[in-house]
C-alpha cells in the first residue's frame, strides 16, 4: 500500500519541472490537478510563469489535460482555455475511472503519461493504481477545501511534510 503513496518525482512547483526531464522519461502527456497545483484553490488566476511553462510543454509536443475534482465546469474551463489545454472536471479522483477518462482525453497509454498534483491520496494514489508516473508538487497556498485539510493530516501520518509554495507563483 505504501508504494501507492510514494511519488516517482517531487518538485517545489510545476515551473521547476524541466520539460527535457519529462521527455527523457518517455512522457508524451500530462494529467494535471488544478487546485493548488496550477492555481491557488478556488481561483482562476494563472501567473505568467505558469503560462510560460505550459508553452514550453506544448512546444516540446507534450499534450496536457487538467484532471480536476472541481464540480464547476466554468472554473476549470476558464483555466484550461487560458493555457490552451484539455480538461476533465468532476473527475472523482482517486477513482480509476477518473484517470482512465484523462488518458482517453489525451489519447495516450498510461506508460506515456505523468500525473502532476499536490495531493498524495488523490493524485499520487489514483495514478499509481494504473501504473502512471507521478510527480508531487508542494501546494501553492494554505487555503484549501475542508476535505483536503483532513487529507493533509493523513499525508503527515504517512511521512509527507506539507510545504506551501505561494512564493513559487509570486516570482
Amino acid at each position: 500500500m505504501l508504494g501507492y503513496l510514494r511519488p516517482d518525482f517531487q518538485y517545489r512547483c510545476i515551473q521547476d519541472i524541466k520539460v527535457e526531464d519529462l521527455v527523457s522519461h518517455g512522457i508524451k502527456g500530462l494529467l494535471l490537478d488544478l487546485d493548488n497545483t496550477i492555481t491557488p484553490w478556488n481561483d482562476r488566476t494563472v501567473t505568467p510563469e505558469v503560462v510560460n511553462w505550459f508553452k514550453k510543454i506544448k512546444d516540446a509536443g507534450l499534450k496536457a489535460c487538467i484532471l480536476s475534482n472541481n464540480t464547476l465546469p466554468d472554473r476549470v474551463s476558464a483555466v484550461a482555455d487560458v493555457l490552451g489545454i484539455m480538461y476533465v472536471y468532476n473527475a472523482a479522483k482517486p477513482s480509476k475511472k477518473a484517470f482512465l477518462m484523462g488518458l482517453e482525453t489525451l489519447g495516450l497509454d498510461s506508460s506515456e503519461v505523468a500525473v502532476i498534483g499536490d495531493q498524495i491520496f488523490t493524485d499520487v494514489y489514483g495514478a499509481k493504481r494504473l501504473k502512471i508516473k507521478t510527480i508531487l508538487v508542494s501546494p501553492i497556498d494554505r487555503k484549501e477545501f475542508a476535505g483536503t485539510k483532513v487529507l493533509r493530516f493523513m499525508e503527515r501520518l504517512v511521512g509527507r511534510k506539507v510545504s506551501y509554495t505561494r512564493n513559487c507563483l509570486d516570482k
